[in-house]
This record gives structure tokens, sequence and C-alpha cells, in this order.
């Protein structure tokens, strides 16, 4: 798509590495500081679609922030500051090599392995005589290992993350407390907007002084996963399937044209049309999670304008 930005190839000063991401690419540089790029790219089944999605990655970046702020008091966070609408830059951090996932009804991933017969995820139990998109008796964690660009995140016990010695057992409690209290904050938050936050992951990373703090995004559409309030328990009742709000809609639209990711599978051409439709139920996601109005950013010079907004800010 035009108009869109799916990779990025900048030299900043102080530059010493770069990771690219699924979605985002990190820009580590001389001085402990990390510029993290959202870009438009669209990952589905742990699989990156070759074109991008206009507005997408302003659409993370600036919900992620947000959410940043708003859990500030809860745990701190590798924030510094954000000067372009798909840019934040931080402390640079050791991240904890799994992404500490959070449950709290049967839905996606969780429901498929239900529906396969499976009643325990990454050593967690579900209660038997579950429907899609029931709530748990109360949140499962259930942790994946983080994956590199193509590859798929792999589902993981807590026991196996100990016992592999990824995670020691006092930041494992330490990651476990604070999981735990983003998904109550997320939950409040996304109440008080006539949502249910059904599911979401976080991960965290380690700073110099050894500090614990959260990394990447938070309760965004691309690591969320949010119901509508409204007609939820009817919808249950009847045995309809919920209004949601994520990028689920894109994996069923997948599924729909026989695409899960898997070994001899041939991932499905979308069309401009397609993806102008993808673009603005993004620009949806934002206004209903955020409760304000999308304001877009210039999409002409994309490129240019992130970095000449980035250097300005490392020169200040």
């Amino acid at each position: 798509m035009p108009n869109t930005i799916t990779d990025t190839q900048f030299n900043f000063p102080g530059q010493k590495s770069v990771y690219k991401g699924k979605v985002r690419e990190v820009y580590t540089l001389d001085n402990n500081v990390l510029v993290m790029i959202a870009t438009d790219r669209l990952s589905a089944f742990d699989v990156v679609m070759p074109k991008g999605i206009p507005y997408k990655g302003q659409i993370l970046n600036q919900i992620a922030t947000k959410m940043m702020g708003a859990t500030a008091d809860i745990i701190p966070n590798w924030l510094i500051a954000t000067p372009d609408p798909n840019v934040a830059i931080g402390h640079a951090c050791e991240p904890f090599k799994v992404e500490m996932v959070i449950r709290g009804y049967l839905s996606g991933h969780a429901a498929r392995e239900y529906k396969a017969g499976k009643r325990t995820l990454c050593g967690v139990s579900m209660p038997e005589g579950m429907k899609e998109n029931d709530a748990f008796p109360e949140p499962i964690i259930t942790p994946a290992t983080k994956a590199e660009m193509g590859d798929h995140d792999e589902d993981i016990s807590k026991e196996d993350i100990l016992a592999k010695g990824i995670v020691s057992l006092a930041d494992y409690e330490v990651l476990e407390k604070y999981t735990r209290a983003l998904f109550q904050r997320g939950t409040e938050l996304a109440a008080a907007r006539g949502l249910i936050l059904v599911d979401t992951k976080y991960e965290f990373g380690k700073t110099a002084s050894g500090e614990i703090v959260l990394i990447d995004e938070i309760h965004t559409p691309d690591s969320s996963r949010y119901f509508y309030t409204n007609g939820y328990k009817e919808r249950q009742a009847k045995g309809e399937a919920q209004k949601q709000l994520s990028k689920e809609f894109v994996r069923q639209w997948l599924i729909s044209h026989e695409f899960q990711g898997l070994e001899g599978q041939t991932l499905p051409e979308m069309s401009d049309e397609y993806i102008a439709t993808v673009s603005e139920r993004y620009i949806e996601l934002y206004e209903n999670i955020t409760g304000e109005a999308f304001v877009k950013a210039p999409l002409e010079d994309i490129v240019q304008r992130i970095e000449q907004n980035v250097l300005s800010f490392l020169s200040s």
C-alpha cells in the first residue's frame, strides 16, 4: 500500500544495532536509549502480511503510550517520550524472553485448544463445560516464548520457564504480580469505555540497575482482545459470536480463506479494498478504546517525517 511504513533503514547518531520484530523496529543507541518505530506491518498467526495497513503503526503506538501513562502507578515503564506518532523513545532494558499472556475468557487460541479437547493450557487447568467466550472463574496466566519475526510464539508453562532457567523464581513471581495488577487496571479502563478486556499480553524487561519495568505495547488491539459489554450476556446465552474489538476479525478472514499459518498453507492476497477496511477498523478500535477522536498524521513522506522528528528530539 502507498503511504504506509513497512520497513525502515535509519542511521541515527550513536546507533549501535537494530532489531526488527513482527511489527516494531527497535534502534539501540549508545546512550542506553531505544528508538522504537511502530510500522504499519500486520501480523496474524505469527505471519507478517505482505502489505501494510495505513495508520496502523500510529494507532498502536498512541494506544500503547496512553496505556503506559494510565498504568505508571502500578509499574514503572521504559518510556521517555513520543516525538512522532509512530515513535516511542525509552530506556534500554534486558527483555525477559517470555510474554505474560493473561486470559479472563475462553477465547481465541484458548478456545481453539479447548475445542480440540484440551483442558490444560500452559500447565493451567481449564474447567469442563465451558462455552467459547465464557469467563474463567478467575483470569489464568498462560505464558508464551517470545518469537523472532517469522517464527511462532509457543505456549510454555510456569514450571518449564523455571526449569529451563528462562526466568528466576523471584523474578517470575514479580511478573505474575504485575500481570494480574495490570490486567485488573486494564479491565477497569475497558469497563469505563463499555468494553470487556478479554485477554492480553504483557512484556517486561530489567534495567541496568535491576529494576523490572513494562516494555513494548500494552492494551492495544494487536496485543489484546476486547468485547463490547452491551449485549455480551445475551449473545452468550444464544450461542452467538461476540462483537469484538481486536484484530481477531483479520484472523477470521484468514481462516475463512483456509490460512492459519500452518505448513503447506498459502497466504491469501489482501486486496487494496480489504486493506482499506482493515485500516478503518483499526481507527474504530482506537476511538473505542481511548474514547478520543483519531487524528490522522500526515502520510506524505512518512519516513522523512519520522526521521526528522527523532533527530530533533535526540539533538535536544
